[in-house]
């Protein structure tokens, strides 16, 4: 059984990986079930015994990596604190480039849906009593947390995270 598991799992890094590298050449709707199959040397029913379709295989690299995010502030979510520590983040994403560009690629970077359970409301309720605004600062937040995420991966993540957090925090500093 440990060896089905395992070769399973290696599949699916297979698969995942050419997929990747696919992405970075193609839209998804050029990439065909047959094109990963040819590339990985693998089966059909392989991908078939793993995914539904490439959309399937999309939406579970997506899960993976907004897991893998939740789990850069396990800790915190754990005791139910925040710090606000974006390096972290930065540094999880220069060391996984490859992997963000494709999140962005495959278009889901509008979807905050799974990180709701790392912002703190009550925090953000003392700051803005209404939460239609609450909603909106939560938007503009992170529409500008995507796009410098964007322009850094775009530029090749030249800048260090700790220039990319300083950025950040900047621009939420309180300027006087």
């Amino acid at each position: 059984m440990y060896n089905v598991k395992k070769d399973k799992k290696k599949s699916q890094l297979k698969i995942e990986k050419i997929f990747i590298e696919l992405l970075q050449k193609k839209d998804i709707d050029e990439i065909s079930v047959s094109d990963i199959c040819k590339l990985s040397k693998l089966n059909r029913s392989t991908f078939y015994a793993n995914y539904i379709d490439i959309y399937d295989l999309a939406d579970k690299l997506k899960e993976d990596l907004a897991t893998e995010v939740l789990n850069i502030y396990s800790n915190e979510r754990k005791l139910k604190t925040h710090s606000y520590d974006f390096l972290k983040l930065f540094k999880h994403i220069k060391d996984n480039q490859l992997f963000y560009k494709t999140f962005f690629k495959l278009n889901y970077d509008n979807d905050y849906k799974q990180f709701e359970n790392f912002i703190d409301y009550n925090l953000f309720f003392q700051l803005y009593n209404d939460k239609v605004e609450l909603e909106y600062h939560i938007t503009f937040f992170m529409g500008g947390l995507n796009s410098i995420i964007k322009n850094w991966l775009n530029n090749g993540c030249k800048e260090t995270p700790e220039q990319i957090n300083k950025i950040l925090i900047d621009e939420y500093k309180n300027k006087n």
